[in-house]
C-alpha cells in the first residue's frame, strides 16, 4: 500500500484537526510536522491544540464522565467490545501506518495492533469482574462492603516507540472503570493517533459518550504541561523517558494528583559458563535490535562470564553482520530507522562518550548511507 492509500483507508488527510471532544475541533495549534523516518519525506503536517481547544477537550471529558460513570460496567464493556472490533478490521492499514510514521518493521506495527485489539477483549472480561469484599460487622444484620468509584478524566501521555498500544492498555481498561480518556500522543506520531480516535468515533456515534475517547495533539512542553497541572485529570498516565518523567512526576504530585509512569529501562542479560551460546545469541540479538533499539525494554548490557565472554562477542558481531536494514514496510526487514535525526545523533552522541571512557566498538555505529534515519546494529 502507497503513503496515500494507507492514510485514505484509515481516514486521516493532510491538515487533519488534532483534537477531538466528541466532534472534532479545528486546531490551531503549533503545526507538527510528521516524517516518514525511512525517507525523511513529508508524510503530513497537523496543528496542535491551542490552550483554549484543550480546555474544549477537557470540558467535554468531564461532561462525559459524568454520564458514562453511571452506565453499569458490562454495558461499558460493550462499547470497548466494539472497538476492539473496529481496531481488528483495520488491524492492517493501522499497523501499517504505525510503521510507517514510527518506523519498527511491519510485523512489529501489526503486532502492536493486535495488542490493542487484545487489551480490548481482557476489558471486556473485567467489567463483569469489578469485585469488592463483602466484610463482617459487629452489628446484627448488618454487613460492609467496598465499592469503587471511577476517578474521572484519565490523562494519557503515550510515546513514540509504541503510538497506539500503550494508549489501548490504558484506555481500554478506564473506560470499562468508568473513567473517560484524554490522549496527547507524541508529538513524533500523531497521525496513529488520530487514525485510532476516528476508529473509537464510529464506535460511539450516536451513544451519547462520545467524548469517552478525545485527543488533543501538541508538543509536550505546551499540552503536556496543561495535562500535568490540571486538576481536572485525577490521573495522569505518562509514558516516556527517564528526563520525562522526572518532569512529569512532581508536576502531578504538586496538585495531588495521581500518576503512573512507565519510563525508561536499564536491562541486562546475564551469560553464565553454562549458557547455551546460539540460544544466548539469538536472545541478545532480538533484544537489542527489536525496533532499532527504541524499547524501554531493549537490551542495553549484556554481563558475560570471562568463560565465554569472547566466544559470545563473536557471535554477536557475526549475527549483527546479517540483519538486513530496510524499508520497514518490506517483507524480509528485520531493522528500519530511528524515529528520526534527533534520535540517530543522540546515538551518535552515546558511542562517542563510550569510546571516549575506554570502550570499542566491535560492530556497527555508523550511519546507513541511505535517505532517512538509518544506522547499523551495533
Amino acid at each position: 500500500m502507497a503513503t496515500s492509500e494507507i492514510l485514505g483507508a484509515l481516514g486521516v488527510t493532510d491538515g487533519h484537526p488534532g483534537a477531538f471532544a466528541g466532534v472534532w475541533i479545528e486546531t490551531t495549534g503549533e503545526p507538527l510536522a510528521i516524517h516518514d523516518p525511512s525517507t525523511g519525506k513529508r508524510i503530513a503536517t497537523i496543528n496542535g491544540a491551542s490552550p483554549a481547544e484543550y480546555d474544549q477537550v477537557v470540558d467535554a471529558s468531564e461532561a462525559a464522565f459524568r454520564a458514562w460513570r453511571a452506565l453499569p460496567a458490562p454495558r461499558r464493556g460493550e462499547y470497548v467490545r466494539a472497538l476492539g472490533d473496529g481496531l481488528r478490521e483495520h488491524r492492517e492499514a493501522l499497523g501499517r501506518l504505525v510503521t510507517l510514521e514510527m518506523g519498527k518493521i511491519l510485523p512489529e506495527g501489526i503486532g502492536e495492533v493486535q495488542e490493542m485489539v487484545d487489551i480490548c477483549d481482557f476489558a471486556v472480561g473485567l467489567s463483569r469482574q469489578l469485585y469488592g469484599l463483602t466484610m463482617a460487622s459487629e452489628r446484627p444484620e448488618h454487613r460492609m462492603y467496598e465499592h469503587w468509584h471511577p476517578l474521572g478524566p484519565v490523562g494519557v501521555i503515550s510515546a513514540f516507540n509504541f503510538p497506539v498500544a500503550v494508549w489501548s492498555w490504558n484506555a481500554a481498561i478506564a473506560a470499562v472503570c468508568g473513567d473517560t480518556v484524554v490522549w496527547k500522543p507524541s508529538e513524533r506520531t500523531p497521525l496513529t493517533a488520530i487514525a485510532v480516535t476516528r476508529i473509537a468515533e464510529k464506535v460511539m456515534a450516536g451513544s451519547g459518550f462520545e467524548a469517552v475517547f478525545s485527543l488533543v495533539a501538541g508538543t509536550g512542553s505546551g499540552v503536556g504541561a496543561s495535562m500535568t497541572s490540571d486538576a481536572r485529570l485525577p490521573l495522569i498516565s505518562a509514558t516516556g523517558s527517564t528526563r520525562m518523567g522526572r518532569i512529569v512526576g512532581p508536576a502531578v504530585a504538586q496538585r495531588f494528583g495521581r500518576s503512573l509512569l512507565e519510563l525508561g529501562g536499564n536491562n541486562a542479560a546475564i551469560v553464565m559458563p553454562d549458557a547455551d551460546l546460539e540460544l544466548a545469541t539469538r536472545a541478545i540479538v532480538f533484544g537489542a535490535v527489536g525496533t532499532a533499539g527504541q524499547r524501554c525494554t531493549t537490551l542495553r548490557r549484556v554481563l558475560a562470564h570471562d568463560d565465554v565472554v569472547d566466544a559470545l562477542t563473536d557471535r554477536l558481531a557475526s549475527a549483527y553482520a546479517t540483519i538486513p536494514i530496510g524499508d520497514p514496510l518490506d517483507d524480509g526487514t528485520l531493522m528500519g530507522p530511528v524515529v528520526g535525526e534527533r534520535a540517530l545523533v543522540a546515538m551518535e552522541g552515546a558511542l562517542e562518550r563510550a569510546v571516549a571512557e575506554g570502550g570499542e566498538i566491535v560492530h556497527g555505529g555508523k550511519r546507513v548511507d541511505r535517505p532517512g534515519w538509518f544506522v547499523e546494529p551495533t
